[in-house]
């Protein structure tokens, strides 16, 4: 299976699957211009409000163009400081809320062992728009397994690296989290680790893709999750300024 992305991949999937905001955004900003028609505004108030709409627009397609495209995100290098022997591992579970571009190169990463992927999207509960786009685009991985976020179908202790990739922030009840956290640390054996990436609702996330940062949770509310969920580690790694990779043992 081919895993090479195609250039300003990452950055086109934001464009594609959040278009109804940016035709919004792009209307605003039309009906602003169209105003000056009918209303007087002082220059320098129609500059400072035209620039804002502008910096909303183009900051997150420019942050994600540097994290999605040019980071090296999905070269999965920054996965050498996070396992330490990847001959100990056997098996390996990846769950996505519905758009999985990582478990064709996680199974590349890791031929010796074995991969199961699930899928925890549920219309009813998980329905942001951008990831029912998603789907409809998403590379499907064979052996690709419709879960329940409350219940992982495989034995206790079994698993050896649970990934959780900027998936998890589609769980937007904190009590589901911890649910599914809790199925997580059920699955993972006691030398195993769950290895989550998320954007954070910190201070560069709001520079970068202002009011839509709230998309994402906070440091904190992880951490408590992953607390009241029953792991011991809650360790962070910062991959750029915009992305937290978290590495958690039961």
């Amino acid at each position: 299976m081919e895993i090479k992305r195609r250039k300003f991949q990452g950055v086109l999937n934001i464009l594609s699957f959040n278009r109804h905001f940016y035709l919004f955004g792009l209307a605003v900003l039309a009906a602003l211009f169209a105003s000056r028609l009918f209303l007087k505004w002082p220059d320098t108030v129609f500059v400072l409000v035209t620039i804002a709409f502008l910096y909303g627009l183009v900051m997150p397609l420019i942050v994600s163009a540097f994290v999605y495209d040019f980071s090296g995100f999905y070269n999965f290098h920054w996965l050498k400081n996070q396992v330490e022997d990847d001959a100990e591992v056997k098996l390996i579970v990846n769950i996505n809320a519905g758009f999985d571009e990582t478990s064709f190169i996680i199974n590349h990463k890791f031929p010796n062992a074995h991969l199961k992927v699930f899928d925890f999207y549920n219309a009813k509960q998980h329905t942001e728009p951008a990831i029912k786009r998603a789907r409809k685009v998403s590379l499907v991985y064979p052996g690709n397994q419709q879960i329940a976020s409350n219940s992982i179908p495989l034995q206790d202790n079994s698993a050896d690296i649970i990934f959780l990739l900027s998936a998890a922030h589609e769980i937007r009840s904190h009590e589901e989290k911890i649910v599914f956290l809790k199925e997580c640390n059920r699955i993972c054996n006691p030398e195993g680790k769950v290895i989550m990436v998320e954007h954070l609702r910190d201070l560069p996330n709001f520079l970068a893709f202002s009011i839509g940062f709230t998309h994402f949770f906070s440091r904190y509310t992880w951490k408590d999750a992953f607390i009241k969920a029953g792991f011991s580690s809650f360790k962070e790694t910062k991959f750029t300024p915009f992305m937290s990779i978290f590495n958690c043992k039961p």
